[in-house]
């Protein structure tokens, strides 16, 4: 009996806790999260390619630092944009996690 309730108890401590249940199999969560990383990445604005409208709906761009950022092309990395004085360092930190600068392939 008190093994029982112990089991008990472990079930409902996992599903309270948001746990996949024991029915399901360990890898189940992380293969959930796999879409989400490439949806990320698609979503990303590639500081190389990307248009004046593109680059202006980053926060803290405007008219003049887009067209500061397309005459600076190309970048191969997306922390030039500071190296070089195209943005300011509190802009960049804000736009970091939106931006990429991709290599054309050979």
């Amino acid at each position: 009996m008190k093994r029982r309730l112990t089991l008990w108890t472990l079930a409902l401590v996992i599903a309270l806790m948001g746990g996949t249940g024991l029915n399901s199999s360990p890898g189940a969560a992380a293969q959930a999260t796999v879409p989400q990383v490439k949806t990320q990445a698609a979503n990303l604005i590639d500081i190389n390619t990307a248009s004046l409208d593109q680059l202006k709906s980053l926060p803290g761009i405007g008219d003049a630092y887009a067209q500061k950022i397309v005459d600076g092309r190309p970048y191969t990395r997306k922390d030039q944009l500071v190296q070089k004085k195209i943005i300011p360092q509190g802009v960049y930190n804000k736009i970091a996690p939106m931006i990429i600068a991709k290599q054309p392939k050979p």
